[in-house]
């Protein structure tokens, strides 16, 4: 759950982001007192996420609007079913319409993604990345976690993943810049290594780093990685990692994998809100 001041904050942004001056096409059409009923409904079958920014968007800009929801975050939905019901000044509606749907579109879209991703992985878990809008980080995280997947760390902050580009940059012998860096880190670090080619693996073993990313390895690359691994670090698969793709990479014994695609080009939902 997201803090309440977050969602706020994020919700009012893009309010006043759509209508810094008012909604004048409202505003010269429908009259004051004007009251409306209005379906959320879903046009495709998908998993639910968004509630917090369904509910706050219609509440900051009207507290009278009721929100009747129908379904829970992380909830399977069917084409044609009623997600929310929303009465209230038809005004209100019609000011909060765009930026609600906005938000549960992309929320949803990203669960629903998820949910395929983590379906096919078979109980493998299944992680997201950096790869995220700016600014929209903890919503977007959030629908994976509805859609049943995981967070991978939050933020630069949170934990060391050295990438190529990180030892590319050293330009040291692996294991000693590994283990010189876990020197100067808290002892609760969680550290992570990405790797992309076999001959690396044993170099970065022997620094004891916690996590290992196989990067781009082809499915018996990454049977042998684990095998060669053998339960000294976690083993994290990476790199174009698709649903076709993800069954085998699952069955190779890998502990998790990191998908960018539950976020970095998913496709939002479509759902729509309509007045009765």
């Amino acid at each position: 759950m997201i803090d309440h001041r977050t969602i706020e904050r994020l919700v009012g942004s893009a309010l006043s982001e759509d209508a810094p001056w008012g909604d004048i096409t409202t505003e010269a059409l429908v009259p004051a007192d004007a009251q409306a009923r209005a379906e959320l409904s879903a046009r495709e079958l998908g998993t639910f996420s968004g509630v917090q920014l369904l509910t706050t968007t219609f509440a900051l800009v009207d507290p009278t609007v009721t929100v009747e929801l129908h379904i829970a975050d992380g909830e399977a939905f069917d084409k044609g079913q009623s997600l929310a019901t929303i009465e209230g000044s038809a005004r209100s509606i019609l000011r909060a319409e765009r930026i609600a749907l906005n938000f549960v579109q992309r929320m949803s879209g990203i669960a629903t993604q998820t949910a395929r991703y983590v379906a096919a992985a078979n109980g493998t878990r299944i992680a997201d990345t950096r790869k995220t809008t700016p600014g929209l980080r903890l919503l977007e995280r959030q629908a994976v976690r509805d859609g049943g997947g995981h967070n991978h760390r939050s933020s630069l902050s949170d934990a060391i993943l050295v990438k190529d580009n990180h030892l590319a940059a050293v330009g040291a012998d692996i294991t000693t810049a590994l283990r010189a860096m876990r020197e100067r880190v808290p002892h609760t670090t969680h550290i992570e290594v990405e790797v992309d080619r076999m001959d690396q693996i044993e170099p970065v073993l022997a620094a004891g780093v916690d996590t290992i990313m196989l990067d781009n390895f082809s499915i018996e690359e990454l049977r042998e990685g684990v095998a060669l691994v053998n339960g000294r670090a976690l083993v994290d698969a990476s790199g174009g990692i698709t649903l076709e793709t993800i069954p085998e990479v699952a069955a190779t014994g890998v502990d998790l994998i990191s998908v960018g695609a539950l976020t970095h080009s998913v496709r939002a939902l479509d759902l729509g809100l309509d007045f009765h």
